[in-house]
């Protein structure tokens, strides 16, 4: 099976910057290395195998066909949809945090 292109949404590249500027802030660049590769090592998993990923949050959505992977190393976890061409990537989130609250929130 190919590896579906993964497409993250504006919402999904701006909690991504905030977690990169976060870390940058806190003079931890190494930090921010390592938060990006472990990003591009979730995006190729998910595009490789996008059903592994877990559906817990999809019913308290209200988002059936959403899931969501761990980043390995890092508290985040990406959540996202297969869709028939690429696998829609909608945010980057924090997993210690309200994540149903948060995903309302505009990111920062």
């Amino acid at each position: 099976m190919t590896a579906k292109p993964v497409v993250p949404r504006e919402a999904a590249d701006q909690d991504i910057e905030g977690i990169l500027t976060h870390h940058l802030r806190e003079a931890a660049p190494q930090a921010a290395l390592g938060f990006i590769d472990a990003l591009a090592s979730a995006y190729t998993h998910i595009g490789r195998s996008p059903v592994t990923g877990s559906t817990r949050y999809a019913h308290e959505l209200d988002l059936p066909g959403l899931r969501m992977w761990p980043l390995t190393r890092y508290p985040y976890l990406v959540f996202y949809m297969e869709r028939l061409d690429h696998i829609d990537v909608w945010r980057v989130l924090h997993m210690a945090r309200d994540i149903p609250a948060r995903w309302h929130e505009a990111p920062s």
